[in-house]
C-alpha cells in the first residue's frame, strides 16, 4: 500500500469518525452505525470534489454579496444531498446539516491536528 492510499484511507476514517461524534452530538442527524459513517464520508468526500465546485460557481454573485456566508448554506445541502445518497445517514433539517457540518469539520481538524 503506498503513501498516497494510507492518507486517503485515514482521510477516509478521519471524516467518519468526525460523522460518527457529530451525530451523537447534533439532533437532527442520525448515523446507525460505523459502517454508514464511512459510506458516508466517502460520499461527502465526492460530493465536495464533484458537486461543490459547480455549486459554489453558480452561488457565486450571492455569495460575494454574503460576504462567504452563503457557503455555510451550501455546505448544509451539500450535507443533505449526501443523506439522501447513504443509507443509515440521515439529516432532518438544513439547520441541522449547517451545524453538523461545522461540527465534522470541526471534528476532523482536531483529529488531524492530534494524529
Amino acid at each position: 500500500m503506498s503513501r498516497d492510499d494510507k492518507g486517503f484511507l485515514a482521510r477516509i476514517l478521519i471524516n467518519a469518525t468526525a460523522i460518527y461524534l457529530t451525530a451523537s452530538f447534533i439532533k437532527g442527524i442520525y448515523v446507525s452505525g460505523f459502517g454508514a459513517a464511512i459510506v458516508a464520508s466517502i460520499v461527502l468526500g465526492l460530493a465536495n470534489a464533484l458537486i461543490k465546485p459547480v455549486l459554489l460557481i453558480l452561488s457565486l454573485p450571492i455569495n460575494i454579496m454574503s460576504l462567504g456566508l452563503f457557503t455555510f448554506i451550501l455546505n448544509g445541502i451539500l450535507l443533505i444531498i449526501v443523506s439522501s445518497l447513504t443509507k443509515g445517514f440521515i439529516v432532518s433539517s438544513l439547520g441541522s446539516a449547517i451545524i453538523g457540518y461545522i461540527f465534522i469539520s470541526i471534528i476532523s481538524y482536531l483529529i488531524s491536528v492530534i494524529l
